[in-house]
């Protein structure tokens, strides 16, 4: 629990809360011409983390601080004194991130047993510095995670795949939020060479861009961690004529969730498709330096119903399942990889998750505030495989975000893996049916995501709203937060539970029939979107207002008042799905033409911060 003095009228705003922090009195006055003095067995190793700090003194204190690699530096010269142990490998993954901060009056003094907790110390102290810039209280810190692993995850296949300078940018944010594991999820949106077919006007990421992106994710003490689905979520590639011969249902079939008109998953039994996983790894590979590997095989709905059929029915769908995953696991071994798999498809067939080697990792995901981690991960703990609690943003499927249940289903996630040992925490954010939300309706759950992960008993009850309005869209009134935690949850009105996502989501992206069956036929009342526009003409009135001190505070304006245009073209199909009679050609008319300027603005949102490929496709899913 974080311990604070209750005598004591300064209130530090951080994200992730420390674990334990103890307000002094007074104040350090941060003066200029002092020195940061890194004191470790090899001090180079050091460097990055002081340079950080360097960085954070300039621009939130107006001080230059050069930095020093010895003691012969006086006592009174030295104005930051970071102390590494041990800049190498030195106990365990929590031990190495574990930290020590001092404010006294005479000096900060930061102490860590390797570079990590150094870094997650400074990034504690860069916001400290953002909050009270020259005149920091006197505290001490000491800090380290309940996980040893937090990661975020996030969707490039469905359809928007960032710029570099979007990725760099959001490894930023990232880092300062103490998140050690970064996932790309990708099923065809990397340049492959051996299959060009499959990203053709997709602007994928290149190998190195990827290299690219693990270096600067490496400096920062995180693991970018390859993701590449492999066995479902195969349908960008069976497409294509010189693959479908690989699916399961070359030609679609139904499923349990409803008909496919396009093939989804590999066929196991046919020899081509493990060559093929093959040669996806031997490219994807060796750009990545992390020794993880997510190979994702989640939701393959269709196997058994097509080429598979009569083996499946012989010897069970989990047992087909189980044979090609551990096929998969076989050559994700050969490349001196741990294994990460979705453990969606194995938790319905508990009976075999005994059978699962003991070195690879289950993520163990589920997005409602109420998903059943603690069953699901007691089960996991008695089979003795280790496994990652996977929760979401709940940005997808929501346009402006779904905040109540992204806070219930992170908190949910942290404290059920925690109790039964998980090993990571991974945040994930979808992008399904076209990506629509912008990417600042994500801010706040990365946020709270990474606040649990840290530390459940610090972070569970954490002012989000005011840490993220000051620390991510650089707003110390705390309106911007405000607004984005509002912002998310105006689905609320509408008191329909519509799993996975919004009403209005659903009937901006979803045809009539479609939509009718997400509702479950439920009658939308009129008094409900009442509700909802009246919150979305205050927000919307709220939008101008919104003062940030960011970069790119005009588009993260646009980007909100985006989503809100978007949300109220969905309440607008949601009120003509409940109208009895049909719309006049004039009606009909002015529709089409809200839906060119929205795809207009769609598209122009987009490109401000993401590549053309995928645009078009995703601006389809907006439905008349």
């Amino acid at each position: 629990m974080s311990k604070r003095s209750q005598s004591r009228p300064l209130s530090p705003c951080l994200v992730p809360e420390p674990r334990s922090i103890t307000l002094n009195g007074g104040v350090f006055e941060i003066q200029p011409d002092r020195l940061i003095v890194l004191k470790a067995p090899q001090p180079a190793q050091g460097f990055f983390e002081a340079q950080e700090a360097q960085r954070a003194l300039s621009q939130y204190a107006r001080v230059t601080w050069h930095i020093h690699a010895s003691d012969a530096a006086p006592a009174e010269t030295v104005g930051l004194l970071i102390a590494i142990e041990d800049a190498g490998d030195a106990g365990s993954d929590i031990d190495r991130q574990r930290y020590t901060l001092d404010i006294t009056p005479e000096r900060i003094s930061i102490a860590a047993p390797a570079a990590a907790g150094a870094f997650y110390a400074v990034m504690t102290l860069t916001q400290l510095l953002r909050q009270y810039g020259r005149a920091l209280p006197l505290l001490r810190i000491e800090d380290y995670p309940d996980f040893a692993r937090r990661g975020v995850m996030l969707d490039i296949s469905r359809d928007k795949v960032p710029t570099m300078k979007t990725l760099f940018e959001l490894v930023d944010l990232l880092a300062e939020l103490k998140v050690n594991e970064f996932q790309l999820y990708t099923e065809h949106t990397f340049a492959f060479r051996r299959h060009p077919v499959v990203w053709a006007n997709a602007s994928p990421m290149t190998g190195e861009e990827v290299m690219q992106l693990d270096a600067y994710c490496r400096a920062r003490h995180i693991d970018l961690v390859p993701n590449q689905n492999c066995f479902g979520h195969m349908r960008r590639w069976l497409i294509h004529d010189q693959y479908r011969h690989l699916a399961e249902c070359p030609n679609g079939c139904d499923t349990s969730w409803g008909y496919f008109a396009e093939p989804f998953t590999l066929c196991p039994g046919d020899p081509g498709s493990i060559k093929l996983v093959e040669e996806i790894f031997e490219e994807v590979l060796p750009h990545y330096s992390s020794r993880f590997f997510n190979v994702g095989c989640d939701e393959t709905v269709d196997l058994g119903n097509g080429r598979s059929k009569a083996e499946v029915e012989a010897r069970g769908v989990g047992r087909v399942y189980l044979d090609f995953l551990l096929q998969i696991y076989e050559r994700v071994k050969r490349h001196g990889r741990t294994m990460q798999f979705w453990g969606d498809i194995i938790m319905a067939h508990p009976e075999l998750v005994a059978e699962l080697p003991k070195d690879v990792i289950a993520m163990e995901w589920g997005y409602e505030y109420d998903h059943p981690f603690a069953d699901h991960g007691a089960k996991f703990a008695a089979s003795g495989v280790p496994f990652y609690v996977c929760g979401g943003t709940s940005s997808w499927n929501s346009i402006g975000g779904r905040t109540d249940n992204a806070i219930g289903n992170l908190l949910n996630a942290a404290e059920n893996g925690k109790k039964h040992g998980a090993i990571g925490f991974l945040n994930t954010d979808w992008g399904d049916h076209g990506h629509l939300q912008p990417l600042p309706v994500s801010y706040l759950p990365y946020a709270y995501g990474a606040g649990v992960s840290w530390c459940i008993e610090s972070n569970r009850d954490i002012d989000i709203a005011r840490a993220v309005s000051l620390h991510i869209f650089g707003d110390p009134s705390g309106m911007a937060g405000k607004f984005a935690y509002d912002l998310g949850n105006v689905y609320t009105r509408i008191p329909i539970r519509t799993y996975n996502g919004t009403a209005y989501a659903y009937a901006v992206t979803f045809g009539e029939e479609a939509l009718r069956r997400r509702l479950k036929e439920t009658a939308v009342e009129r008094s409900w979107l009442t509700r909802v526009n009246k919150e979305l003409d205050r927000l919307e009135a709220i939008v101008p207002t919104l003062k940030m001190q960011r970069a790119d505070a005009a588009l993260v304006r646009r980007e909100f008042a985006y989503a809100i245009h978007l949300m109220r073209y969905g309440t607008a199909r949601l009120e003509r799905l409940g109208a009895t009679s049909k719309h006049a050609a004039a009606d009909l008319k002015a529709v089409e033409r809200e839906r060119r300027k929205l795809i207009a603005e769609h598209h122009r949102v987009w490109l401000a911060r993401n590549r053309p490929g995928g645009m078009e496709d995703s601006a389809k899913n907006i439905q008349l």
